[in-house]
C-alpha cells in the first residue's frame, strides 16, 4: 500500500469497551464494534491523534463511570430494600409447608386447651355465684324472721293482758278496737296462737304446769289451757302452758294412780 494512502486513511482501531468513555453510558452490542476512527472522523480535531489520546485516557474515565454506576446501584439498594429480590431456597419452597402445618396444629390444640380451661373457670364461678345468692337469700330470711320474732316476743305480755280482759268482759269500746287492730297486725307478721283443750300433750310445744289422772283419756291430754302458746313459722316463741291429764289405767289394765294407803300404813 502506498505511503500517502496509508497516511491519509490512518489505522483502523476497533473500540470494544462496553462503557462509553465520553458519555459514561453502556454501549450496545453493535456500538462496541464500530471503529473508533470512523466515529470521530466527522468531528474536527479528532483524527488519529485524537483517537489515540482518547485511547490513552479512556480507561480512567470508564473506571470512574463504572464505579459511579456501582455506587448509584448500592445507594438505590439501600434506599429501596423492598425492591431487592428475595432469594428463596429450594428446601424452604418445597418442604417449608410441613413444619408450618405442624405449628398451626399445635397452636390450635393450645387454643382448645385454653378454651376448655376458661369454660371450666366460668362454670365454677357461675356455680359459686348461684350458691352465694342462695346463701344470702337464706341468711336474709333468717335475719328477718329473727327480727320479727324478737319484736313479737316483746308484745306477748300485752297480748296476754288483752286475753284476760276479754275473758273478764272488760274489753269494750275504743280499747276493743285497739286490741283487735294489734292482734290483726301481729297475725300479718306471722304470729300464730295455738293450744286448745283436748289436744294431745306434746312436750316440744307444751309446758305442763299440773298433772292428774283421768279415766276419760286414753293418752296424755291437755285438759286445760292456762296460757296459749305462740309461734312464728317453726320458731316457738312461748310454749303453751297447760294442765295435763294422764290415763288412770295402763294398757294392761293396771291402775296408774299411786297407792297412798300403803305408805300411810307403813308410817
Amino acid at each position: 500500500m502506498p505511503a500517502s494512502e496509508e497516511t491519509s486513511s490512518g489505522p483502523v482501531i476497533h473500540d470494544r469497551r462496553r462503557i462509553d468513555p465520553v458519555t459514561g453510558q453502556v454501549r450496545g452490542k453493535h456500538a462496541a464494534s464500530k471503529p473508533a476512527g470512523t466515529r470521530g472522523a466527522g468531528r474536527p480535531g479528532q483524527g488519529p491523534e485524537a483517537a489515540g489520546t482518547a485511547e490513552a485516557t479512556g480507561p480512567s474515565r470508564s473506571a470512574r463511570s463504572a464505579g459511579s454506576q456501582e455506587d448509584h446501584h448500592a445507594q438505590t439498594t439501600q434506599k429501596h430494600p423492598e425492591e431487592v429480590p428475595e432469594v428463596v431456597s429450594e428446601e424452604a419452597a418445597t418442604g417449608g409447608t410441613q413444619p408450618a402445618a405442624a405449628q398451626d396444629s399445635k397452636q390450635a390444640a393450645d387454643f382448645e386447651a385454653q378454651l376448655a380451661e376458661r369454660t371450666a373457670d366460668l362454670q365454677r364461678l357461675q356455680a359459686e355465684y348461684a350458691n352465694y345468692r342462695k346463701r344470702v337469700d337464706r341468711d336474709r330470711a333468717a335475719v328477718r324472721e329473727q327480727a320479727v320474732a324478737g319484736t313479737l316476743a316483746g308484745l306477748l305480755p300485752v297480748l296476754d293482758a288483752i286475753d284476760q280482759a276479754r275473758e273478764h268482759g272488760e274489753l269494750s269500746g275504743g280499747f276493743k278496737s285497739v286490741a283487735d287492730s294489734l292482734q290483726a297486725a301481729t297475725a300479718r307478721l306471722g304470729l300464730v296462737t295455738y293450744g286448745e283443750k283436748g289436744d294431745p300433750f306434746d312436750p316440744k310445744i307444751h309446758e305442763a304446769l299440773t298433772s292428774s289422772y283421768s279415766a276419760d283419756v286414753a293418752e296424755d291430754t291437755c285438759v286445760e289451757i292456762l296460757q296459749p302458746g305462740y309461734q312464728v313459722g317453726d320458731r316457738i316463741l312461748r310454749p303453751a302452758r297447760v294442765a295435763v291429764a294422764e290415763p288412770a289405767t295402763g294398757p294392761d289394765g293396771t291402775s296408774n294412780e299411786p297407792d297412798w294407803t300403803d305408805g300411810e300404813e307403813g308410817n
